[in-house]
């Protein structure tokens, strides 16, 4: 490889992550949109506001909404740029012209869905159970991307040249479907929190057992057991990795998920006292979105691990069975 093109490679790398980066405040004001009932801003018009590519006259949820689409208006030309510096930098069938195509197919989708949510008219105060459907897909559909972002970023920074799902431990697996549907209940309980805010933690603890309550109450009490139970897992598979003899670099990215875990937990908890502010929410989302960050780069670095053990020549029966148990 010639210096230029490792120099344009590890260039490369930076950018990815850069971009990766950016998809964060991209999310956080989504959620701010949604929180501040500026879904509806720019009213059922997409991808004009109100019908204008600049809207003439911003009233507060107007300029909310429109700047939500210009900072995606700017990721997407963020995301074209790195698929083509991928194709340019790297040869043939290397995960890193994979899964900058997967990053930018999944920006295309949470596009769309976007879309969707105003032209349904999924914003504002509407309590339907279709809107709470609707941002659990959003949702998935988010960290998918930011999964395919990750994975661009790390293949390039590590110089790896391929990566198998395949290869990903079950305990990992399981670890990173968990942390989804953790997310799912989050998502589902910042929006009760948000169409049904409560005047103190007893009346809101009354609102989720009430019969007469709206569903998405009684299903924001889901979010709290999911969230333990799925932060109980994540220990757990993150923990395993932390041993001694581990590679530094797959400690690294255990201990980066323990950390994160705990934090969250805690920061789950202050949401809670607090009756869930705008402020705390988007914290907590925030350190929803580094922890499955983590969760991934483990995931990845697991893929390596598993690859090197299944090509040790020292001890082949060895290898494969310490693939199967990890």
């Amino acid at each position: 490889m010639s210096y230029r093109s490792e120099k344009s490679r590890s260039a490369f790398g930076v950018f990815a992550w850069a971009v990766l980066a950016y998809n964060i405040p991209v999310i956080l004001w989504g959620a701010y949109v949604r929180a501040s009932f500026s879904g509806d801003g720019c009213g059922a018009h997409w991808p004009f506001c109100n019908g204008q590519v600049i809207p003439q006259h911003m009233a507060t949820p107007v300029a909310i909404e429109f700047t939500h689409r210009m900072m995606t208006s700017v990721d997407t030309f963020a995301t074209l740029a790195l698929v083509a510096w991928a194709f340019v930098s790297f040869p043939k069938r290397h995960a890193v012209r994979h899964y900058s195509v997967w990053s930018l197919v999944f920006l295309f989708v949470e596009a769309l869905l976007g879309a969707g949510l105003v032209l349904f008219r999924y914003v504002a105060k509407d309590q339907s159970a279709g809107r709470a459907w609707y941002l659990s897909a959003h949702l998935v559909n988010t960290l998918l991307l930011l999964a395919a972002f990750t994975a661009t970023a790390w293949l390039a920074h590590t110089r790896t040249e391929r990566v198998r799902p395949g290869d990903i431990p079950g305990k990992i697996r399981w670890a990173l479907l968990v942390t989804v549907l953790v997310s799912v209940t989050g998502a589902i309980a910042a929006l009760g929190d948000m169409l049904f805010p409560a005047m103190s933690l007893r009346a809101g603890v009354q609102q989720d057992f009430s019969n007469v309550s709206s569903m998405l109450l009684r299903l924001r009490t889901l979010h709290p057991m999911v969230a333990i139970l799925g932060a109980a897992l994540l220990l757990w598979a993150a923990g395993s990795y932390a041993r001694k003899e581990e590679p530094w670099r797959m400690k690294r990215a255990a201990y980066a998920v323990i950390g994160f875990t705990l934090l969250q937990l805690a920061l789950g908890m202050l949401n809670l006292a607090l009756l869930a502010p705008l402020g705390m929410q988007l914290v907590h989302l925030l350190a929803a979105d580094v922890v499955w960050i983590a969760t991934v780069v483990l995931a990845l670095e697991a893929t390596r691990l598993t690859a090197r053990v299944q090509q040790s020549p020292a001890s082949p029966g060895q290898a494969v069975s310490d693939a199967i148990c990890r």
